[in-house]
């Protein structure tokens, strides 16, 4: 476990809802920048990992690991508030 990761949730779907094979991973929640308060009782965020966008983009198990990586380590990054301007920066978007 990641320290501070606390109720979320990591799902692989074969694609994004609008079927595209362009997004990679998606967080869905409220980053730990935007949370009021937190507690019992809430949903748990989501890390959403599409596979078929990852399986069109690697040509080998190699690119597959290292983008999956990639699209893991983005993700998290929204949850603790890291804009995708700042992952840019950062060289992980």
């Amino acid at each position: 476990m990641i320290d501070g990761l606390d109720n979320v949730i990591f799902v692989v779907e074969d694609r994004p809802e609008d079927g595209s094979l362009d997004l990679l991973g998606l967080y869905d929640g409220f980053a730990l920048t935007e949370r009021e308060r937190y507690g019992s009782g809430e949903l748990p965020d989501r890390i959403i990992v599409y596979r078929e966008p990852h399986l069109a983009q690697c040509e080998t198990l190699d690119e597959l690991r290292d983008e999956v990586h990639t699209t893991l380590v983005h993700e998290i990054a929204h949850f603790y508030g890291i804009d995708d301007e700042r992952l840019h920066e950062l060289g992980w978007a």
